[in-house]
């Protein structure tokens, strides 16, 4: 295992999810293949092993301080399950280059959404849950589908459809990608067994370990580095991931 690249990996991708509560999967999937030479199935598997279990040791350390919100878990985060575990069954008739094509795409939609001017002011509103529930199936299905967690549209949904803080809905955020990840890794432990892989489990523990790290101090910078600021960058950072993508892809 090449440890030299595998350290700063895992602390980079789990500082993005603390410190904007998504960017885990969008980081994971193309180091894990890119850098690490996995299949692409493999790499969504274990993209979603991994990101689910950075979110799930999160989430267990922010029970302590009561930020998150379980209403919205619920609403948004069951339908979610449903979605991912009919996306993962849909890939299991698609291409790994067709998934990663799709995940590019995801990539960038994720940088556009970030490059949008602040306009998160909660609208209070229980009053749009069947809004919520739907978001929840269809960034479940993409969870499924290539393995992305969908935080960056979990987190503003939250806040403009749950009326949730920043801070509270990056917290909830997490304990969705969590529920979501198993739901769909676990359909993929099927997928990969018909092909005949199997997943790393030491690439995956010290994978997550390292990246829950990063992820704490990613929480402990949420209140010292500008949202919007930190957003842009990454969403900079997207928009070349995503070309890369697209590039050894289509070439």
């Amino acid at each position: 295992m090449q440890f030299f690249i595998l350290i700063p990996a895992a602390l980079l991708v789990g500082l993005t999810m603390g410190l904007l509560g998504s960017g885990g999967s969008i980081l994971t999937l193309p180091m894990l293949v890119y850098l690490l030479g996995l299949d692409e199935k493999l790499a969504i598997a274990s993209s979603l092993a991994i990101v689910g279990l950075i979110a799930l040791l999160t989430s267990l350390w922010n029970m302590r301080t009561s930020t998150i919100h379980w209403y919205s878990v619920i609403w948004f985060g069951i339908p979610g399950v449903f979605g991912t575990y009919g996306g993962a069954a849909i890939s299991e008739f698609t291409s790994g280059t067709v998934q990663l094509m799709v995940f590019a795409g995801v990539m960038l939609l994720s940088a556009v959404s970030m490059f949008k001017p602040p306009n998160l002011q909660p609208e209070g509103g229980r009053q749009k849950v069947w809004i919520v529930v739907l978001e929840g199936l269809v960034i479940g299905g993409l969870t499924g589908f290539v393995g992305v967690g969908g935080g960056f549209m979990i987190v503003p949904a939250l806040v403009l459809l749950g009326g949730l803080s920043m801070s509270v809905a990056v917290a909830t955020s997490l304990v969705i990608i969590a529920v979501k990840s198993a739901a769909g890794f676990i359909k993929y432990l099927d997928l990969l067994q018909d092909l005949q892989l199997s997943v790393d489990w030491t690439l995956i523990t010290v994978f997550a370990a390292i990246g829950m790290v990063g992820s704490l101090i990613g929480q402990m910078l949420v209140k010292k580095i500008p949202q919007r600021q930190a957003e842009q960058v990454f969403a900079v950072f997207l928009v070349l991931i995503s070309g890369w993508i697209l590039s050894q892809t289509v070439w």
